[in-house]
């Protein structure tokens, strides 16, 4: 029986679909289904998964026929969608347009649409189908809901086999609305509405349409019975429809689970979804017949009409195997043309000069065979886009030896000369230079055009000194030992991937530059897919099931937080997975709660389990951009999905992170940094309160304040230097140079750090620095022989045995991933050519065998490099600019009262004092004064909002600081510092300038019986109403004389609020005691007679054991 499914959700559906998309593979190879089309709702999510999974499939199916001797049958994946066709135009948004179904429920029209099933038989209909599915969430998503129309079926209908869906579809519904007509009507007038459908739709889509039938009938318990007798109803007319004007039926299932026994948990996710109970009467219910039924089932259902089942095979063989991968696909970076033009290279270059440049080595050496060549040039693009490769990359080294000049002056060395001139020859062979043109125009941009921080580089990136010429980076490599193959070559087929910092807020505004630049539907954000992780699982059954909150977390408190104990192994020997199934094998209580006398724990667990790793939302990855080299539509699907940062919807490609870049497009990340910010926040600081413009990434690298700072541990605020640890070494290494920074940032992480004594010993000569073989100190010497970074077993192993870049690179990778059959064939290499170069083959293998281990915690020294240089510059900035730079990190901090108290205290430790907040001396963030104290700024006062802190600095700006309370009143404008603002401000203190006053005056009554703050606010409008009043009239400004002026309200004697009080009601505005402290009374005697701290404290609790006591 030949049967195929081709109405298929799976857990891209999200919250509707449970399936997984390698279980309905499975089972279809199980039941003998060759092919299987996934249809889920209004999106490709899973498309790639689908054909990534079916490509792995094949090969299995193909080495297992070979070895088998039959022959070899493929797995057909199908891409598809179940669309929803707007009732009329998906640009049709009339909230208030409602009407009634054939089912007699009130509907908004534009709301949803009716189903549709859209399935791609060639590439051509994949092309389309992405285009179909993005418009409907960039023109539409209406409702959340993603409409297409048939305007979009009209223009992009090629290659696409089109279904009627289930009872959701445009031609159910109208068959539905002639089944409430008498049946004495005449067929053709009683389902015209239908019949006009069917027709359409036969007029686009030819031969490739399909009327869709189901029959779920079902027995099932808490299933809903209604939906069989209205397939029944609704498929005699279809069927007859079909028969009338010549259309094929095919029956489908609508598949939204795997297995029979999956219905149970599916009806849970449903009530997930929906936000619904279990034992609700009035939520929506499915059949449970969803589930991946065979074809035997199928047959049995659908028997009397075989012809339906056979239909879906015919579908099956109308669809083309085709692959949606591709190799990279570059944006075009506008070259000028006073430059070149790609026209004028093609009259000056012939495919023999290109094939010539472009299969040699940088020197004009032949490295591999015509053939070879061949296909490398083919694995390019093809003579044809050589031409674009070369402008672009005579471009790049147009402007990289423009900034060599620049970095290293007029006159390069050799070593300079021969590494530009090797990196620039990768990145135009390998077809990137594009890429980094790209990379080098948006940080201009960011830093000349829009004013943003740039980070120095991170990652291997920074081995690049084409990325340093061009000032992508702003570290040297050839200066701190870093390698470009470590980042790109030819051996390690990869794309290049430059990660950006930018400051916070900057972030953003690239972004939009970036798309401003390029188009908005060339540049998109990643989508993200979240899971129901364990524990979210249990917890989500269970409140479906009313299960007791308290029930449902002691049941999570028994599955491990990121792994079992040590001595718990799998049948391989190695920790398993955190998951439900291991949870249930291996922690007794679950397992117990599994198999005990609880049945609705019992089916919690159990339900929990199946939906564990479900899809439960989408979201946007933090940093990934993609810029595609056309419209995005033309190679993937895209969505919108809310950014949770901005609130904002964002273009998201419809296939996630892992994957993406496998179909061509090109990923960068742009990050925001908030050291960036704070350093940003600090030059500003400076200069307002100095006068002073620093240029913070061309201060002295040896400069001896700072290195001071670091060797006494005064480290708080420094990036990644600033935690308790670090702090401690930092006092015992007294480090001296930035290698010695560089390789602390490296060596402290778990693992390498049990290096760190030896390396500080090392340092001061308390243990003697020693190398397996002389030639070693080159690249050890800066880490005293301790190996710290990949890259110098990089570079050692082209020292000591002759190991090409290429080759080099490829024992750092397979030393980090353990590929144990790589790392013996290169041993052997590495044996061979060190014993060539006269080194014992004992000492050769004592330093192969420290590698190995070394490789469990190498570190990439780029980044280490790129970081420690940005910890350098927050360090130079505390020690030659402090208050400014703690006002910076408390202006950044601002929102998170751990982070405060801690710079508070620092402030305190440094000296520094933090005055509250003043209405005539505080600015929106924390700011220096002109006796170099740090004044609180307005903007950090709960409830006080930018608009109002702004009304206040322009006023005062304008006309001077304000003189008393009735002065702020009369001048400021009260409808952006409302009365709540008022009284948060007083309550701050910041009103405490003002000597005739006091705060606990504002918030007594006076004589009157009023409440004193409401007569001052009463008292500010009247004024500022009456003195518009005054300028508006027809006379003008009549001046003082002829004014009338307004009584100052009574300020009552009020009783002063006690210390503790007026703290409370500080730190609940600002979040700390900042005019005073509670223990401030008790100073002496917190002084003098307390000796123990609270880490004694616990060390005593540690001690004090049974055994101890």
């Amino acid at each position: 029986m030949n049967f195929t499914h081709l109405h298929v959700h799976s857990h891209y559906s999200v919250l509707d679909g449970m399936s997984k998309v390698p279980d309905l593979i499975n089972k279809c190879l199980q039941t003998g289904m060759h092919a299987i089309a996934l249809t889920d709702h209004g999106c490709m999510y899973g498309i790639k998964e689908l054909l990534d999974c079916a490509k792995k499939t094949n090969k299995n199916l193909k080495t297992e026929a070979q070895e088998k001797g039959i022959d070899f049958v493929p797995f057909k994946p199908i891409v598809g969608v179940e669309a929803y066709c707007a009732r009329r135009g998906r640009k049709d948004r009339d909230k208030d347009l409602k009407a009634i179904s054939a089912e007699g429920k009130q509907y908004i029209v534009d709301q949803s649409g009716w189903h549709l099933v859209l399935l791609a038989k060639n590439k051509t209909g994949y092309h389309n189908l992405c285009k179909i599915v993005s418009e409907s969430f960039m023109d539409d998503c209406y409702y959340r809901r993603p409409r297409i129309d048939k305007e979009l079926l009209t223009e992009f209908h090629e290659g696409i086999i089109c279904c009627s869906a289930c009872l959701g579809g445009e031609m159910s519904q109208k068959v539905m609305e002639g089944n409430n007509l008498s049946p004495d009507t005449p067929f053709e007038e009683r389902y015209q509405a239908a019949i006009e459908t069917a027709l359409w739709f036969k007029s686009i889509f030819g031969e490739d349409y399909y009327i869709e039938i189901q029959r779920h009938q079902t027995d099932k318990p808490g299933a809903d019975r209604m939906v069989y007798q209205k397939q029944i109803d609704v498929n005699q007319v279809l069927i007859e429809i079909a028969r009338r004007y010549d259309i094929k039926i095919i029956a489908t299932n609508d598949v939204h689970f795997v297995e029979e026994e999956h219905a149970e948990a599916h009806d849970h996710l449903i009530c997930v979804s929906t936000n619904h109970f279990i034992d609700d009467t009035d939520r929506m219910h499915y059949t449970k017949q969803e589930w991946l039924k065979s074809p035997e089932e199928m047959a049995e259902i659908f028997g009397d009409i075989p012809q339906a089942l056979a239909n879906t095979q015919e579908i099956v063989d109308k669809v083309e195997i085709y692959d949606i991968d591709s190799g990279p696909l570059m944006p075009k970076f506008p070259i000028p043309e006073d430059f070149a033009t790609e026209e004028q290279y093609r009259e000056r270059f012939t495919h023999d000069d290109l094939y010539n440049e472009f299969t040699r080595d940088e020197n004009g050496n032949e490295i591999m065979s015509r053939e070879d060549g061949e296909k490398k040039i083919k694995n390019l693009g093809g003579y044809d886009k050589l031409y674009r490769i070369k402008l672009e990359a005579d471009y790049l080294a147009h402007l990289t030896y423009k900034g060599a000049q620049v970095r290293y002056g007029d006159t390069l060395t050799d070593e300079q000369q021969e590494r530009i001139k090797f990196e620039l020859h990768i990145m135009k062979t390998m077809g990137f230079p594009g890429y980094f043109l790209i990379v080098m125009d948006f940080i201009r941009a960011a830093r000349e055009e829009l004013g943003v921080s740039v980070g120095p580089g991170r990652g291997s990136a920074a081995g690049s000194v084409v990325a340093y010429c061009l000032r992508i980076t702003d570290l040297d490599p050839l200066k701190y030992d870093l390698l470009f193959e470590r980042f790109l070559n030819p051996d390690r087929i990869s794309l290049p991937d430059i990660d950006t910092d930018f400051d916070d807020a900057g972030r953003a505004k690239v972004l939009d530059w970036v798309s401003d630049k390029y188009g908005h539907t060339q540049v998109a954000h990643i989508i993200t897919y979240g899971t129901m992780a364990t524990k979210s699982a249990i917890a989500d059954v269970g409140r479906v099931q009313r299960v007791p909150l308290s029930r449902v977390n002691e049941i999570k408190s028994f599955i491990p937080e990121k792994s079992f104990a040590d001595n718990i192994k799998d049948e391989k020997g190695k920790s398993p997975k955190v998951n439900l199934k291991n949870c249930y094998k291996y922690v007794d209580e679950l397992r117990s709660m599994l198999n005990g006398d609880e049945p609705e724990i019992r089916d919690m667990l159990r339900y929990a389990a199946q939906l564990e790793d479900t899809i439960r939302r989408v979201g946007v990855h933090a940093c990934g951009i993609i810029i595609g080299a056309d419209d995005l539509t033309n190679y993937v699907p895209l969505s919108t999905v809310e950014d949770r940062e901005s609130g904002k919807r964002v273009l998201v490609t419809e296939y996630d992170g892992h994957v993406v870049e496998s179909v061509g497009l090109i990923k960068m990340d742009f990050l925001g940094l908030k050291t960036l910010t704070i350093i940003k926040e600090c030059l500003k600081n400076i200069e307002k309160a100095r006068g002073e413009k620093v240029d913070i990434d061309h201060v002295s690298i040896e400069d001896a304040d700072t290195y001071k700072l670091f060797q006494e541990g005064r480290t708080v605020g420094v990036f990644q230097f600033e935690s308790l640890g670090m702090r401690k070494y930092m006092k015992e290494l007294k480090p001296t140079v930035m290698g010695d920074l560089i390789a602390m940032n490296a060596l402290y992480r778990p693992g390498p750090m049990d290096y760190i004594p030896q390396f500080i010993r090392r340092k001061h000569g308390l243990e003697p620095v020693t190398y397996d073989i002389p030639v070693m100190e080159k690249y050890l010497k800066d880490t005293y022989g301790v190996t710290v970074y990949q890259e110098q077993v990089m570079l050692l192993s082209r020292l000591l045995a002759d190991f090409t870049r290429g080759e080099s690179d490829k024992l750092r990778k397979a030393m980090g991933k353990k590929q144990m059959e790589t790392l013996q064939e290169l041993k052997g290499k590495f044996m061979d050519g060190g014993k060539a170069n006269g080194h014992d083959t004992k000492i050769l293998d004592k330093i192969w065998k420290d590698w190995e281990k070394f490789a469990s915690y190498a570190f990439n020294k780029s980044h280490a490099a790129c970081y420690s240089w940005v910890a350098y510059q927050t360090a130079y900035l505390k020690a030659h600019y402090p208050a400014e730079f703690m006002a910076a990190n408390l202006t950044v901090a601002k929102d998170d009262i751990k982070d405060v108290t801690k710079f508070m205290d620092e402030c305190k430790n440094m000296k520094i004092s933090v005055l509250a907040p003043d209405v005539n001396e505080s600015e929106m963030n924390f700011t220096v004064n002109g006796n170099g104290d740090i004044r609180f700024g307005l903007g950090g006062i709960k409830g006080v909002g930018e608009a109002a802190v702004e009304a206040i600095l322009q006023e005062r700006a304008k006309n001077g600081k304000f003189l008393s309370i009735f002065d702020f009143l009369e001048r400021v404008n009260l409808q952006a510092c409302n009365r709540k603002t008022v009284e948060n401000l007083a309550l701050a203190g910041a009103f405490d300038c003002f000597t005739d006053m006091y705060r606990e005056q504002l918030f007594d009554v006076n004589s009157k019986g009023e409440n004193v703050l409401e007569s001052l606010m009463r008292y500010g409008n009247k004024f500022q109403q009456d003195k518009n009043l005054q300028t508006n009239s027809l006379f003008g400004d009549l001046g003082g004389d002829f004014g009338v002026e307004i009584q100052h309200p009574e300020l009552p004697k009020a009783a002063r609020w006690s210390t503790i009080e007026r703290l409370n009601k500080e730190k609940t505005l600002i979040g700390i005691f900042l005019s005073a402290h509670p223990l401030d009374e008790w100073e002496f005697e917190v002084r003098e007679l307390c000796n123990t701290t609270a880490e004694q404290m616990h060390q005593f609790d540690a001690w004090a054991t049974p055994e101890n006591t």
